[in-house]
């Protein structure tokens, strides 16, 4: 009986609906439940994936009506794969996607299911951007309400601080605005409380002006690493707002730009980004450039190529940490390079120090984000594919941050982790802005049914 009142319910829901539903057994089911981290495999009970405002409206009343666990996808990078769930709904945006860019206002409308990439090129096609991540294929929505940091934040802030305003379909399926001047204590709680609120149909972005930019990519041998690293933390302590990019082990990739000896096994690499001209960019780099580098590819491009760089397809088991740190001394420098060894090689991994600083620690002090105060941030970036390498990789992850946790800040950006416990997700947030958005939750969603994300428990 209960089989027979679903599948009524689901054929009420597609009478009006102008996206698609996708249930068990439908052709297209398993491609529409595959997310970026091949770790999780969940089997949803429908999948709406829908091509307007009206859609989310219905699904969210469809779901809480039904009382299905409600799962939100945008670009499904969420490595905690908390943009699936088993036997519940995932109301899926992808196909709202639009971008609709203002270049006198300097001004971007972009819907809720867009990627970096569909934003990128339509802004790029005006010589503007705003900071975005550091892959084409992640989601704005997610990216943005966790706070959003990428190559161009040292230059323009993060990526909530150029959010203008937020069009939200609410728990109980209403459509509001937040701004400053609309229901503003929501908008202060969506620059980095993530997708606690309700389901972001909208986001208004302001753009800043950038043709080009530089992209510098320099390979050494991994025992080179304490050297270069303590140079490139010099590099960045004087390096102006322009540059952005950050310092990695990885496998080295087989390009032609890459020493023969480095390809297939452990490299270090240092991306310089530099937002402009690829003559400004030597100038300014050119002590790095002047370290015995072994690989180099240096080039001006449109941001959105800069975006497609690292890109990885979908397929990896994926595990990912990170911890904040208020400064890289040399012992630190040293705990960091001597970890790269146990990462998976030959694999995607990254074992990578981000720098921050510039617009970013200067960015507004009241939002959720307190980890934009510190100096870099440690990320182990595991993707593997083998399921035995699980557990060698998750240990890595840890280990280094352990090491440097004499070092660290506190905070943590809940972006680059998956299920670490409440502990960091207070610790993400700010205790006191967390029982603020917890305020706000209960506002907005107080028998949280968003709560597939980094949960913020309503008051």
């Amino acid at each position: 009986m209960a089989n027979q009142i679903k599948q009524a319910a689901l054929d009420g829901l597609r009478k009006k609906f102008a996206g698609q539903i996708i249930a068990p057994g439908d052709p297209d089911y398993d491609a529409a439940r595959t997310i970026f981290n091949a770790m999780i495999d969940r089997r949803p009970g429908v999948i709406a994936q829908c091509a307007k405002v009206e859609d989310v409206v219905r699904a969210v009343r469809f779901g809480r009506d039904l009382d299905l666990e409600i799962a939100i996808r945008g670009g499904g990078h969420s490595v905690a794969g908390k943009s699936l769930t088993d036997g519940g709904l995932v109301i899926d945006l992808r196909r709202m996607n639009a971008v609709s860019v203002d270049p006198r206002a300097r001004t971007a409308i972009v819907a809720g299911g867009a990627t970096m990439g569909d934003l990128d090129r339509a802004t790029g096609m005006h010589g503007l951007a705003t900071t975005g991540g550091r892959v084409s294929t992640t989601g704005v929505g997610g990216f943005t309400l966790g706070g959003g940091n990428g190559w161009l934040d040292r230059k323009f802030g993060l990526a909530c601080d150029n959010l203008l305003s937020v069009e939200l379909v609410t728990a109980d399926g209403q459509v509001i605005r937040a701004s400053d001047d609309e229901n503003p204590e929501l908008f202060w709680a969506l620059h980095g409380g993530g997708g606690n609120f309700g389901v972001a149909t909208s986001f208004t972005f302001r753009l800043h002006e950038l043709p080009s930019v530089t992209a510098a990519l320099l390979f050494w041998r991994p025992e080179d690493g304490p050297t270069v690293l303590r140079a490139y933390r010099d590099f960045i302590d004087s390096a102006p707002d322009e540059v952005g990019g950050g310092i990695f082990y990885l496998t080295g990739p087989a390009e032609q730009f890459v020493s023969g000896r480095l390809v297939g096994k452990l490299a270090l690499a240092v991306l310089v980004v530099y937002a402009g001209p690829e003559a400004r960019a030597r100038q300014v780099a050119a002590g790095m450039l002047k370290l015995g580098h072994e690989g180099e590819m240096i080039a001006e491009m449109p941001y959105a190529d800069l975006q497609c760089m690292l890109d990885d397809p979908p397929g990896y088991r994926n595990y990912w940490s990170a911890e904040h740190l208020d400064s890289l001394p040399d012992e630190a420098v040293d705990l960091f390079c001597s970890r790269a060894k146990d990462m998976i090689v030959p694999s995607a991994s990254q074992h990578v120090l981000f720098p921050q600083g510039g617009a970013v620690g200067r960015g507004p002090a009241d939002y959720p984000i307190p980890w934009r105060h510190a100096r870099w941030v440690v990320h182990p970036f595991g993707l593997w594919q083998d399921p035995a390498d699980d557990e060698r990789g998750k240990r890595w992850a840890h280990a280094i941050r352990a090491d440097l946790k004499p070092w660290s800040s506190g905070a943590i950006y809940l972006n680059f982790i998956g299920d670490e416990g409440e502990d960091r997700i207070v610790a993400g947030l700010g205790r006191e802005n967390y029982l603020r958005l917890a305020r706000v939750k209960a506002q907005y969603d107080p028998g949280n049914i968003f709560h597939l994300n980094h949960n913020i428990r309503p008051a």
